[in-house]
């Protein structure tokens, strides 16, 4: 590839074979020297005992390149430092694998730009230079917790927020409990955009994070929806998703774009950006009436064959819930419905099998007359098995004893307690026929995926290759895409009813929850002396006005609420103070006004590895560690089944602490207690990894050393009764658990509710109740005036093999093979443009405008963009760190959000596109440049990168504490 004039893409944009070796070769040896310039930690490290100094070491751990995949590691230690990172065998959920983030992870540790010490700003917000001053962790400290306490004194409840982003170790369970010591329900986390919106529509309609594939255990048909994670995603990643793809008898791929692994798929269906829950239904259409679903699974484990009436005021019972109980109020069918002092558990349903009415019991878990029955099957056939994992046991579906057969198709007459009579349709009835909206024909006008590949891939999914299993070809592996245009609860609900009615929920290969295991991911170290603050405080989290179900997830703030109320606009109250942990204000809404909404706040704490946009605006600014300076306990958040650890392998770099020990600290200058012990009230880490191993009969070192020895837990083997057995809604551990066990699913009724008796509830109206498609708010379609001017469909978020999300652009081994943001265009599109390959172009929404390169794509669909999201520029030295220049959060509508859980509208939006040039660029260069006019690095060769190597000099900024 050629450079071009602008220099976007110029010279090669992967480095040679040849220059890799020499670079890693150069980065040992800059390592081993910068050893001697390394700071020696004046804080007392709490984080497990000191490391030998010399000698070569081999440890085992858990990497933390990205996100939370975690892929088991080895890492080698020669004198103390680190200096190879490679995959660990035992690491059946990746493979024995290690990827180049990982690889990196040596040049994170041991970057020149990593914060080293705690400081505090001396000059305004918004000012180029913070003015950072090294201060010591007991005045950092000191001074966040009498500022906290100041504003929460006069300013009460909820006037504060925590903010969390998606990686490190730690932060999003830190952030939790900054909520309690902030006296506050608001918290900003990434989880709102990041698989929490399937997790709580999941826990709305069927078990919550059900929503995880089982890919270790090889589907029989491959469904990629949405993404592609042989490039990065959560747990079952990378080596282990190309190996089920491969291995599959099947590949389907759902995407506008045809991705990396994608171009191996079998059936492709290429739908208009946003329109996912359109091919959804157009699924579910071509199953249903080609008989292809479970007819069992649907009338024993739904509420397809429930009653809805719709001549009664919605009525039920208080459901207990986080933090308190809350009311169900239900239009189906009760049995306090039809007889006067009638239980509103026991759910009226027609028996056409016996020709009489009978009920399922939500209480026991139990149709009428039905008792405990005996779970048989066989261990799971799992032609493909993984080494090192064990077979699952697969309980055979129960029939219904007595025997029944519940009416799914057409109405019933009832009589009501009250005499009067009412004409009530089946639930299946109701969605069937908002379903026939969505047949193939009338989906491909929606979506323009041909109507027969719509057919095609829906049969081929839900047909079982293998009948004699019992059970389907596998889950739905549905990325972030579905979670990323306003509809993404009702999306989320469309793939786990696919996967429900085609008897893969909790399968072999299915969508089978987060893996049980004794230690709760991160959540294992949470301070037992917080809890979640005052339920009351939910009332008027920031947002509820809006999206009411924020009131019953209790998680976070709607994100757009959070940026309004820093910049007291348009919000019920004011926000005055922050607590950031690994946060990042360019993930969601609009990146520009929530930078605003930060530099108005009375006081900001942010608790990084990193100077970034977030941490730019702070007014206290501590160091964290880095994944490989740390213990913590872990296990796949996914269905990976596995269970292992972060083992510290370096001596931490100068002043950093470890998260749980900052908190635990700040607790204490705060006068809040962290733990419940009144002996032990702001204990260390080391302390809490005990209580986390000790379920296990074990110290935190007793636990190390067996992990060290053993390698990583198959938790199918540890816990047969729970992760071990699959179809746990027969055996009680998916709806009951924690010592009670009942059969069915999480949901208010215990069943997969097609009909949503929680959203029902806060939305009366029936507008959210069924799985439902909504046309995203800024489309040809919803807005073709807009798309007059903005002619082009913008997506983003895809995965990048060097970078996840906003890490990693400061690590030479990662920016020199991708030094710049690109936007995928289709030629066709680029020709009527007029712009070419490694050409800077604007991209612009209503709401501004910033700069990418072109990258020509015949694997787009034409008139669709695929850019890049949460660039920032860590080489800049202005305030905003270059994100207000390359990121596209910039060009969001930050009013437009999901109704029912906020989630930001951050793709399948209008856009136009036109060639940066000198004269409509500043400083009369189309790549963007620093406040003082020096560009961004935009080349693999640029010598800024060299001083990025470890002993290197860094960023100037970044220098002279």
């Amino acid at each position: 590839m050629q450079a071009t004039a602008t220099g976007g893409l110029a010279h090669k944009l992967d480095i040679s074979r040849r220059s890799f070796v020499k670079l890693a070769a150069a980065t040992a040896a800059a390592t081993a020297a910068s050893a001697a310039f390394v700071p020696q930690a004046l804080a007392e490290d709490h984080n497990s005992g000191s490391l030998p100094e010399a000698g070569v070491q081999r440890i085992r751990t858990m990497c933390r390149g990205c996100g939370k995949m975690e892929c088991g590691v080895w890492v080698t230690v020669e004198n103390g430092r680190a200096v190879k990172i490679e995959g660990d065998e035992s690491s059946f959920a990746s493979s024995g694998n290690s990827c180049s983030k990982s690889q990196a992870s040596l040049q994170a540790c041991y970057h020149p730009d990593r914060l080293a010490y705690p400081l505090k700003r001396t000059n305004p917000k918004g000012d180029d230079d913070p003015g950072w001053v090294r201060i010591s962790w007991d005045e950092a400290l000191k001074t966040a917790g009498e500022k906290f306490l100041e504003i929460e004194a006069q300013r009460g409840p909820n006037s504060m927020f925590s903010m969390c982003g998606t990686s490190r170790i730690y932060c999003m369970s830190s952030a939790l409990a900054a909520q309690a010591i902030l006296n506050t329900a608001n918290t900003h986390q990434a989880y709102q955009i990041c698989k929490g919106p399937r997790h709580v529509a999941t826990g709305m309609v069927s078990a919550r994070a059900y929503s995880w594939m089982a890919t270790v255990d090889r589907p029989k048909v491959y469904v990629q929806w949405g993404g592609a994670s042989e490039l990065s995603n959560y747990d079952d990643s990378c080596r282990t998703t190309v190996d089920a793809a491969t291995k599959a008898d099947h590949h389907i791929l759902v995407d506008p774009r045809m991705t990396n692994m994608g171009k191996e798929a079998d059936i492709w269906n290429p739908l208009r950006p946003g329109t996912d829950g359109a091919i959804g239904l157009g699924w579910l259409n071509v199953i249903i009436n080609n008989d292809l679903y479970n007819d069992l699974w649907v009338k024993r484990w739904t509420n397809a064959p429930f009653l809805v009436c719709y001549d009664i005021e919605p009525s039920g019972w208080k459901q207990g819930g986080m933090g308190g109980s809350e009311e169900i109020k239900t239009r189906l069918l009760k049995e306090s419905d039809v007889t006067e002092g009638g239980s509103p558990k026991k759910f009226i349903v027609f028996d056409q099998l016996g020709n009489k009415f009978t009920y399922f019991d939500a209480e026991t878990g139990y149709w009428e007359g039905e008792t405990p029955w005996e779970i048989t099957g066989k261990e799971a056939a799992q032609e493909n098995l993984i080494p090192g994992m064990t077979q699952g046991f697969v309980p055979d579906m129960s029939p219904f004893n007595p025997e029944i057969d519940p009416q799914i198709w057409g109405e019933v007459e009832v009589t009501l307690k009250d005499g009067r009579t009412s004409t009530c349709p089946t639930v299946w009835q109701v969605f069937n026929d908002y379903l026939a909206d969505f047949t193939p024909e009338k989906v491909e006008e929606i979506t323009s995926v041909p109507a027969a590949d719509i057919i095609e891939a829906a049969t081929t999914y839900a047909t079982p290759i293998d009948p004699t299993t019992g059970y389907g070809n596998g889950g739905i592996q549905y990325m972030l895409a579905v979670e990323h245009a306003c509809n993404s609860v009702q999306n989320s609900r469309i793939c786990d009813l696919i996967v429900g009615i085609t008897n893969n929920f909790d399968t072999p290969g299915g969508n089978r929850g987060a893996t049980s295991a004794t230690f709760g991911e991160e959540f294992a170290m949470m301070g037992s002396g917080l809890g979640m603050g005052a339920p009351e405080l939910w009332d008027s989290v920031l947002g509820v006005e809006d999206i009411p179900l924020l009131k019953h997830h209790k998680i976070w703030a709607d994100s757009t609420a959070v940026w309004d109320a820093c910049n007291n606009e348009g919000s019920p109250y004011p926000l005055y103070g922050g607590y950031c942990q690994s946060g990042d204000v360019m993930n969601m809404s609009n990146a520009l006004w929530g930078w605003e909404g930060l530099k108005k706040l009375d006081f900001l704490l942010d608790i990084d590895l990193w100077h970034t946009p977030t941490s730019q605006l702070a007014d206290i600014l501590v160091p964290a560690r880095h994944w490989l300076e740390v213990d913590c306990p872990r296990r796949s958040q996914g269905s990976g089944g596995m269970e292992g650890s972060h083992c510290k392998c370096v001596e931490p770099y100068a002043e950093s602490w470890f998260d749980v020990d900052i908190i635990i600290q700040l607790c204490k200058a705060m006068n809040k207690p962290w733990s419940a012990d009144p002996e032990n009230p702001w204990p260390d880490s080391i302390y809490e990894l005990d209580a986390a191993a000790a379920p296990m009969g074990l110290t935190w070192e007793e636990w190390k050393k067996e992990f060290q020895e053993k390698g990583f837990r198959d938790c199918k083997k540890e816990y047969p009764e729970d992760w071990g057995t699959y179809r746990r809604y027969e055996t009680g551990h998916c709806a009951g658990g924690r010592g009670v066990f009942v059969p069915g699913l999480q949901t208010p009724t215990r069943k997969q509710e097609i009909w949503s008796t929680w959203i029902e509830s806060y939305h009366p109206d029936g507008a959210h109740t069924l799985p439902m498609y909504n046309e995203p708010p800024e489309s040809p379609i919803s807005q073709p005036e807009l798309a007059k001017e903005y002619p082009l469909i913008m997506t983003t978020g895809r995965r990048i093999p060097v970078y996840f999300h906003s890490e990693h652009r400061q690590l030479p081994w990662c920016r020199e093979q991708w030094p710049v943001p690109r936007v995928e265009i289709n030629p066709a599109d680029a020709e009527e443009l007029g712009v070419d390959q490694g050409d800077w172009v604007w991209i612009e929404s209503p709401r501004g405008k910033i700069r990418q390169v072109v990258d020509l794509y015949h694997g787009i669909r034409p008139g669709t963009i695929n850019c890049e999201h949460q660039w920032w520029l860590p080489e800049f030295n202005g305030a905003t760190k270059g994100f207000d220049l390359v990121s596209i959060n910039c060009l969001v509508n930050k009013d437009l959000r999901d109704p029912l859980c906020g989630s930001s509208y951050a793709r399948a939006y209008q856009v136009k596109v036109y060639k940066a040039t000198p004269e409509n660029s500043p400083f009369g260069n189309p790549i963007p440049c620093d406040v003082d006019g020096t560009p961004m690095i935009s080349t693999p060769d640029d010598p800024r990168l060299k001083a990025w190597l470890p002993g290197g000099q860094g960023t100037e900024a970044h220098r002279g504490y």
